[in-house]
């Protein structure tokens, strides 16, 4: 039987948009992961990073430079790597793509710029996911009420927004707002990287957790 205790943290960072940052640590490697990171048309952004893998979800126009050789997913399919089995699904322009990431024992789940409404093929790829991140500024993808309705479709544990009102996005709608709409109070001052394992995950209750760009 798995131990949960011994199970590797994992580091999740929002760089902006829909940029993510994951690192963890396996059994025998250090393993990092990049998804969307897109240079924006303003604000703050790396102008390089180091991954092993490079997840996109709307082609690899506009990405910053990867290096350290990362494997590179930007159409549907499945790939294992370093123990990261991720399975993209087409998203909501047959350009795009929804992401569904196992490692750690953790199940995350990415909607990048999701516009309609989740159909019958990517709820059967995202469900029973611990971790989503859902866009919710309204700018190109949901808003907060149609990402509430994603939510609620994929009753993840833990709910991430992005796509929301940072330098990047002056004018996207706020975590608060999302947090408004969902119900819940935004408990703590948001921070620019959160840890977290498997046996830390809210058990009954949905947990929103509000990230700082980093």
């Amino acid at each position: 039987m798995l131990n949960f205790e011994f199970l590797f943290p994992m580091h999740i960072s929002w760089l902006g948009g829909t940029a993510i940052k994951l690192q963890f640590k396996t059994y025998s490697d250090d393993v990092v992961v990049v998804i969307d990171p897109y240079s924006p048309e303003q604000g703050n952004f790396p102008r390089s990073l180091t991954a092993n893998l490079a997840i996109f979800t709307r082609g690899q126009k506009d990405a910053v430079t990867i290096s350290g050789n990362p494997f590179i997913l930007d159409t549907p399919g499945e790939c294992d790597v370093k123990g990261v089995l991720v399975t993209a699904t087409t998203g909501s322009q047959p350009t795009h793509t929804m992401i569904r990431l196992d490692a750690e024992n953790l199940s995350i789940a990415h909607l990048g710029l999701a516009q309609k409404a989740l159909t019958e093929e990517q709820r059967d790829v995202l469900s029973n996911i611990d971790i989503l991140f859902v866009p919710i500024g309204g700018l190109y993808g949901y808003d907060v009420e149609a990402a509430v309705k994603a939510v609620n479709d994929l009753e993840p544990r833990v709910i991430i927004p992005i796509a929301c009102q940072s330098e990047n996005d002056p004018t996207a709608a706020t975590a608060a707002q999302f947090c408004k709409e969902m119900g819940v109070a935004m408990t703590k001052e948001p921070e620019t990287k959160i840890i977290i394992k498997k046996k830390d995950l809210p058990t009954e209750d949905t947990t929103v957790i509000v990230l700082a760009k980093e």
